[in-house]
């Protein structure tokens, strides 16, 4: 009976440390997705609201550094590189500082994203770009701090940030022109390489039409004359054809490319092969 009531009471004491409240959160994160031009672009941040009280130049103070939300520092991503102010910021993911004034806000992409504030030292060497922008008056009041993407255009966008009674816009530009012209430029140019080896593989694999996997080996060998991995599919090939001569030329290329490589693995596929064949 004992054990019982030590159980009972073993129990009971666990629930309070289980049991977790949940509630609406003061500043709720929240998390904006946005392709501007062949660009995707990711911002997460957490959104407080007014409740009544005067934000700028009071709970924001001017000319003070501010996490630019609440809670954990808002970062944005780019998964390609960007242009913003006279910098560009390689792809990647930086937090958002701004210094608020009446007039206008200097805005920071810092490469420190951890954090819940505002950096107990302030690095400048890690201000990958900052740019100044003028502050815009809105008529109806924001209440809760919001982030948008503005002005979208094939080239770039314009990051809005407003609470209150206060707009800014951070102009950015995209390099849509440039992968879009090497985008034609590939397409145009025709099958890689490594395009021709892999129907080559396929085929090979999957027993399809030989002669369509060798055209393809081929010309995958003729563009990568040193791709010792795409030779030896090719004495693959013609071996399966019944082309024995060939087969062992390619394992020879193939051999030898291996070596200079320094490739141990290739080189044992294609000398075991050779011996196979007869060749060595």
């Amino acid at each position: 009976m004992k054990r019982l009531i030590y159980v009972f009471l073993a129990i009971l004491v666990s629930i309070p440390a289980m049991a977790q409240i949940q509630s609406p959160q003061p500043s709720p994160a929240a998390k904006i997705m946005q392709r501007v031009g062949l660009t995707d672009v990711t911002v997460e941040y957490s959104r407080p609201s007014m409740r009544g009280r005067t934000i700028f130049g009071d709970l924001v103070p001017f000319d003070k550094l501010w996490r630019t939300g609440a809670n954990a520092r808002t970062t944005i991503t780019f998964d390609t590189d960007i242009i913003v102010g006279d910098g560009s910021l390689k792809a990647g993911s930086y937090a958002i500082f701004t210094k608020p004034s009446a007039t206008s806000w200097d805005v920071y992409f810092y490469t420190e994203t951890g954090g819940g504030g505002t950096p107990q030292e302030w690095d400048e060497s890690k201000i990958a770009a900052q740019i100044k922008v003028n502050t815009l008056p809105i008529e109806m009041p924001i209440e809760t701090f919001t982030i948008s993407f503005d002005d979208l255009h094939s080239s770039g966008a314009t990051l809005g940030m407003m609470w209150e009674n206060t707009y800014i816009g951070i102009p950015f530009t995209v390099p849509s022109k440039e992968m879009t012209m090497k985008s034609i430029e590939s397409v145009m140019a025709g099958p890689s390489g490594n395009d021709y080896f892999a129907a080559a593989t396929f085929y090979y694999d999957q027993g399809m039409d030989l002669n369509k996997a060798k055209e393809w080996i081929d010309k995958a060998v003729a563009m990568n004359s040193n791709a010792f991995w795409i030779m030896r599919t090719q004495s693959l090939i013609y071996a399966k054809m019944g082309d024995k001569k060939g087969a062992i030329e390619a394992a020879k290329n193939s051999l030898a490319a291996a070596k200079a490589a320094k490739n141990a693995d290739y080189v044992k596929l294609n000398e075991d092969s050779l011996k196979e064949w007869g060749a060595m």
